[in-house]
């Protein structure tokens, strides 16, 4: 949410630019409106403040994607985007800043005049890795659910509460909340913790990078979990839709089955067990190695 209120779409926590061939950055927060639309490709085709990002180990190189779009407000999706596709709304905070109540309530408030202004029929979920903010926004409202951020314990943070399933799950039952939303990776390294999703009557969605590989899609699905996020939407889509399995006898086989999956125009042999999550246990540790 800018300085002056609105609430708007970025990922990062920092805008950086250049001026006069050197780098500066500004933390969107403290930037009001027209300043924050000023940066990146514009309406009219100009790009006076080039955009640049920043890697967590200090490397900063140019905003260069294969089709971009001048930057938007929350307003401005609800309106342009077709109303059968539904938002996942992150509430993005600050890792390195405390927060007080009055504050976040202040944030989303902000949020949730938006949506409720402009939500109309559009199936919507809030999510965020702040658990003070998932709290807050659970408490804010009904409408919709809210689901917990999570790395899984893929990276550790200052606030323990961020740093495993199970504090994930205590997060979700204490407050209400509806779901996790986990890094596929913390999913294939602790498989048996989606069992532990399921039995606190929680659902399941993972990101990651390793979610562009339809293989992984498909370990997940037969894992249990709920949803997946991905990058390569239509990519992956299609090779959802093209996977076909065909059971053969093997008498060798103690189940007596082998599954010839498809995927695509590539073809891989699993072994199915009664337990299909012996199907993840065989591959994953070379999935986490990519």
């Amino acid at each position: 949410v800018t300085r002056d209120g609105y609430p708007v779409i970025f990922h990062d926590i920092f805008m950086f630019t250049q001026e006069k061939g050197v780098i500066t950055e500004k933390r969107v927060t403290e930037m009001p409106l027209h300043e924050f639309l000023s940066y990146g490709p514009q309406k009219d085709g100009a790009n006076v403040k080039p955009m640049f990002r920043k890697t967590k180990d200090g490397r900063i190189f140019e905003w260069k994607v294969m089709k971009d779009d001048p930057l938007c407000t929350l307003q401005d999706a609800f309106v342009k985007v077709k109303r059968s596709v539904g938002f996942n709304i992150e509430l993005k905070f600050d890792d390195n800043t405390v927060y007080g109540e009055e504050a976040l309530r202040k944030t989303l408030g902000n949020i949730l005049k938006v949506v409720n202004e402009h939500a109309e029929n559009r199936p919507i979920i809030f999510s965020s890795f702040h658990p003070d903010a998932a709290l807050l926004i659970r408490n804010m409202q009904i409408s919709y659910p809210v689901f917990f951020l999570t790395n899984g314990g893929c990276e550790i943070y200052k606030d323990v509460r961020r740093n495993s399933f199970d504090e994930a799950i205590k997060i979700c039952k204490e407050g209400g909340l509806q779901g996790i939303v986990s890094e596929v990776k913390a999913i294939l390294r602790t498989p048996n913790a989606v069992q532990r999703v399921q039995d606190s009557k929680l659902s399941l969605i993972s990101y990651g990078q390793l979610n562009n590989a339809v293989e992984v899609i498909y370990l997940q699905y037969l894992m249990g979990v709920e949803g997946v996020i991905v990058d390569m939407v239509m990519e992956i889509s299609e090779a959802i839709a093209s996977i076909s399995v065909r059971n053969k006898e093997d008498e060798e086989e103690d189940d007596g089955r082998k599954s010839m999956i498809m995927f695509g125009e590539e073809r891989t042999k699993v072994k199915i067990s009664k337990d299909e999550i012996a199907f993840l246990t065989k591959f994953a540790p070379k999935l986490l190695q990519q």
